[in-house]
């Protein structure tokens, strides 16, 4: 049985936790299926957006550590090296968006996600928790290199450092997650996640590019790529079709070209 799914919408790849029955909770075979969808979204030039979500009540309950913790004593990395790391830590790296969808409990794993990627939408019942201190540990996923950047220095440690439990209303005030929602929050990051796959692919690739580049290695040098991408895209088909589209007033239809 598959514990990630995957599903087409138009240009959007919905990915879905799949192990309802323990509270999605990642093991082995989980992340290495998670690391096959994020780099099917990756190579497949018809995809655009991905949309990260959870089937059952949900999102998940973190790492299953009896299995996974006994991979890593033996060596094994979280993802396979040569597929996108979801995490965004090591491995291949990822160009094209993704939306997340938080629904009921979403622990340890399930912030770091959502760091790594890019806008959450999250259900008024989500529960949050980075409470890896607890078990003994620390979170190894990237909360201690991106939540401060996210939340501010101050919101981070309250979390990091005492494994508190906060609900979606604080997330949303520490700029953890962009959206709250009453019902299901898959179908308000579906829409996001389609407006995002109608826009200029190319541009859309850039714009997460150069921010990311910002962040990674300083402002100076995410501006000293600003002009040469700029000229770069200003010659693809899609900026013709922009153009276009703005003169004769209708809606663009772009081809990642």
């Amino acid at each position: 049985m598959k514990l990630i799914s995957e599903e087409v919408k138009g240009h959007v790849l919905l990915i879905g936790l799949n192990r309802a029955d323990k509270m999605n909770a990642f093991n082995v075979q989980m992340l290495s299926e998670l690391a096959d969808a994020y780099t099917r979204l990756e190579e497949d030039n018809n995809l655009r957006c991905g949309l990260l979500f959870a089937h059952g009540d949900n999102f998940t309950s973190g790492l299953d550590l009896g299995e996974v913790a006994a991979a890593i004593k033996k060596g094994s990395k979280l993802f396979p090296e040569n597929k996108v790391d979801p995490l965004q830590l090591f491995g291949k790296k990822r160009t094209k968006p993704v939306v997340v969808a938080v629904n009921g409990y979403a622990l340890t794993i399930a912030i770091e996600l959502i760091l790594a990627n890019d806008i959450c939408v999250a259900s008024s019942d989500s529960k949050f928790g980075q409470i890896e201190i607890k078990r003994g540990i620390f979170p190894f996923g990237g909360a201690t290199v991106r939540f401060s950047q996210r939340c501010g220095w101050g919101n981070a440690m309250r979390y990091l450092l005492t494994g508190d439990m906060f609900d979606a209303r604080e997330a949303l005030r520490i700029g953890l997650v962009q959206e709250v929602v009453e019902g299901s929050a898959l179908e308000k990051g579906l829409e996001i996640a389609t407006t995002i796959a109608a826009q200029a692919p190319l541009g859309v690739q850039a714009s997460l590019v150069n921010a990311t580049e910002a962040i990674l290695n300083g402002k100076e040098a995410a501006r000293d790529q600003l002009m040469p991408t700029l000229l770069r895209l200003m010659d693809s088909e899609d900026a013709e079709e922009g153009l276009k589209s703005f003169i004769e007033r209708r809606e663009a239809v772009f081809r990642g070209k």
